[in-house]
């Protein structure tokens, strides 16, 4: 075989296999998750013109209990009460997850940072830890 057959060849093969390749089924979206994604929604861009607007709430649940971290969002754009309540309902969503899977979690604890407006955006302040490095 010359080499442009066999180039050739081997091209077709390549494809040949990538095409019978099926991508795998993709898990169903959990309640935390779900709940999680109205959250981002809620908070939307997090527009702000000052620090004053930016603010932080708690969002899921660890296996070892605390939330799993913290997002900023704005007050000039966000009802706290429903934000707040909202960000409840996921972590008690992610707490029972996690108790009926067994999940388990690394129990570092996550640190609120605090939020700055940067940029016209709420966004979370870097920690201490990473800005020392």
């Amino acid at each position: 075989m010359k080499l442009p057959q066999l180039l050739a060849c081997a091209l077709a093969c390549m494809a040949l296999a990538s095409c019978a390749q099926t991508p795998p089924p993709s898990a169903p979206e959990t309640e935390s998750a779900r709940l999680a994604g109205e959250l981002r929604a809620l908070i939307g861009p997090a527009s702000c013109s000052t620090d004053s607007q930016c603010r932080t709430v708690a969002v899921g649940a660890k296996a070892c209990g605390g939330p799993a971290g913290y997002w900023a969002w704005s007050t000039q754009s966000t009802d706290a009460m429903a934000l707040n309540a909202l960000a409840e309902r996921q972590a008690q969503a992610q707490r029972r997850e996690v108790a009926t899977n067994g999940m388990r979690s690394n129990c570092m604890l996550a640190i609120d940072t605090g939020a700055a407006c940067v940029a016209g955006r709420c966004q979370l302040k870097a920690s201490a830890a990473a800005t020392a490095r």
